[in-house]
């Protein structure tokens, strides 16, 4: 699903580091680049954090190496998939350890028209 400019939930690209974020964004989440001044203090403080998820992949000290894939899925209120990602992969070997964090901010689209049904 596309969405024009100027309405809830418009994209673009970040000038600095490509990634998709939503027009309105004041600040890049992926980079952390400002990407305006428009002087609203509360452009970047999410009205909530609805999901904040952190853990731990801890390889023991001997075996072999283990392989990783860091996936995101976001399904829709009748379950269908309408986004997938892989956002990282790796190995782990003896010792390593990786730590991966998600969270889900949510923003309120100040000026932005609702879309229509």
């Amino acid at each position: 699903m596309s969405t024009r400019p100027g309405t809830a939930g418009a994209t673009r690209a970040c000038p600095h580091c490509k990634a998709t974020i939503l027009e309105s964004a004041a600040i890049c989440p992926a980079c952390k680049h400002y990407l305006r001044f428009d002087g609203d203090s509360n452009a970047a403080t999410p009205l909530q954090v609805p999901l904040q998820v952190e853990g731990t992949i801890r390889h023991p000290a001997d075996g072999e190496p283990w392989e990783y894939s860091v996936v995101i899925a976001i399904r829709d209120e009748r379950g269908h998939e309408i986004a997938r990602q892989v956002v990282g992969v790796g190995a782990l070997h003896a010792g390593d350890e990786r730590t991966v964090s998600l969270s889900v901010e949510v923003f309120e689209a100040k000026g932005a028209k609702a879309r229509k049904h």
